[in-house]
């Protein structure tokens, strides 16, 4: 089967969130299996597009309105992700370092979709599916089935797959213009509260509708920012897929970014080694417990929660625990979690911005990972973190009600119902004590790093899916 998967991220090329890691690992596997697998991104100027090679395959000219973008297809010459990677290259539009946060994302994200096309097109062969992430990628499902130019892939099957429902790709009809030539008999398929909803024109469209977690699935029916009735709507077209982690990347038997490498049989040695060499790096105390924070600092993950939590928590455990966050987002979230080192200085510690070495080495040295998010369709860090024997405390929602079970049912983490301030605090408490007992402390870890979060399994879901809308059409 050949299988296209066109993101706006991938990891190692293009790094924002989850949807990176999923994009650069689920191919792999597909790969794996015996698929044809190609990940096509746009060619940001990023680290990884500098140091590997490159050669071109496609080049023309993407039409909006009255702008022409000429772009190139460039594909990495060695295979080194274990697929075929290949980047759109439009140096108006994509040759900047950043992903998203541009005026112009739109018209960017739209010439993407469209050079995309123009190119599998211009191939002699039509692939089997493609599986589209996300809404940057969510009017590929619309193109194939009604631009006249791209009638060759009106019978191509594809499949919309949400990491979150949250970011629709909202537009106005001022930039119809933009689209290549349809019958506008079928105008209504982009329509959604008088403007256009990209991830609302993939979910009408694509044949199969995934999200990154059962759990998500269901929380998505009430609350998808405005989209709860299309989703009902599709629900016999939707499934709830586990998001996997590439346990070659993510093995601290292996793992290159750690300071000391270890496992299962000897994760005591290997932790202590790895959190001594954190807490140094940040002034901490190794002998307390660690809990740490890593992450974008947005409402949606509990962000604003964690500098009142943190030093809530301080302050009524400041002989007992180090505090450690490690992420960037909003400004005044970040001035805040500044600010605390000055008045917790030896039990607390923040990084601002992201380091992928750091990550390791906090996933390996910490005890404890924090998760208080209000939203997470899947979560990969809870997976990472029991992965390296690092405790998840979670907030009970999407993939982290999937995951992670409270340690007082027999299960791998702690969690709570709130996002608040109280609830952070209470599990922190929880497992303060939890750290003193060592015996039950070390079955909780355990069954964390015994926990099979890997990617064959789920990698056959989604062959699944495609053999079903192929065959059938539906799923």
């Amino acid at each position: 089967m050949e299988i296209f998967h066109i993101s706006a991220e991938c990891y190692p090329m293009a790094k924002v969130g989850g949807l990176a890691d999923v994009v650069g690992a689920l191919p792999k596997y597909q790969t794996n299996a015996g698929h044809n697998v190609r990940v096509v991104v746009p060619a940001y100027d990023t680290k990884f597009k500098k140091e590997n090679q490159f050669e071109c395959v496609h080049w023309g000219s993407v039409k909006l309105g009255s702008f022409n973008f000429p772009f190139s297809v460039l594909k990495e010459s060695t295979d080194i992700l274990g697929y075929e990677l290949y980047l759109i290259e439009i140096n108006e539009l994509f040759d900047r370092p950043n992903v998203y946060g541009y005026e112009d994302d739109i018209e960017r994200f739209l010439s993407f979709q469209i050079a995309a096309l123009d190119w599998i097109i211009a191939r002699n062969e039509v692939p089997d599916v493609i599986n589209c992430h996300d809404h940057h990628t969510g009017l590929i499902p619309f193109l194939t089935q009604f631009a006249y130019k791209y009638e060759k892939l009106k019978d191509l099957k594809t499949v919309i797959t949400i990491h979150n429902g949250l970011y629709q790709g909202w537009f106005g009809f001022d930039k119809l213009h933009y689209l290549p030539e349809f019958d506008l008999k079928h105008v209504g398929f982009l329509e959604w509260n008088n403007s256009i909803n990209s991830l609302a024109v993939a979910v009408k469209c694509a044949q199969a509708v995934t999200t990154v977690s059962p759990s998500y699935l269901n929380e998505i029916n009430y609350a998808a920012n405005g989209l709860e009735n299309l989703f009902n709507s599709v629900r016999n077209k939707s499934k709830g897929i586990l998001n996997g982690i590439d346990i070659e990347v993510w093995n601290p038997l292996k793992d290159k970014m750690i300071a000391e490498n270890y496992s299962i049989e000897n994760f005591e040695i290997g932790k202590q080694k790895n959190k001594e060499k954190l807490c140094e790096q940040f002034e901490l105390d190794p002998s307390k417990p660690l809990f740490s924070f890593i992450g974008r600092l947005f409402e949606e993950k509990g962000g604003d929660l964690l500098p009142q939590a943190s030093a809530l928590a301080l302050s009524e455990n400041f002989e007992n625990i180090n505090i450690l966050i490690l992420g960037s987002g909003n400004s005044e979230i970040e001035s805040q979690l500044t600010q605390l080192r000055n008045d917790y200085k030896g039990n607390y510690n923040v990084f601002i911005g992201y380091n992928e070495e750091l990550a390791h080495l906090i996933y390996a040295g910490s005890d404890y990972i924090l998760m208080p998010s209000r939203v997470e369709p899947c979560g990969l860090n809870q997976m990472y973190a029991m992965r390296y024997g690092t405790i998840p405390i979670v907030r009970r929602t999407g993939g982290l009600r999937d995951t992670v079970i409270d340690f007082g049912d027999e299960g791998n983490g702690i969690c709570h119902d709130q996002a608040s301030v109280g609830d952070i605090c209470y599990s922190i408490n929880r497992a303060v004590k939890l750290y003193d007992d060592k015996i039950s402390f070390n079955k909780v870890l355990k069954r964390g790093m015994e926990a099979d979060h890997s990617w064959e399994s789920v990698c056959q879901d989604y062959i699944e899916i495609y053999n079903l809308i192929i065959e059938k059409n539906e799923i």
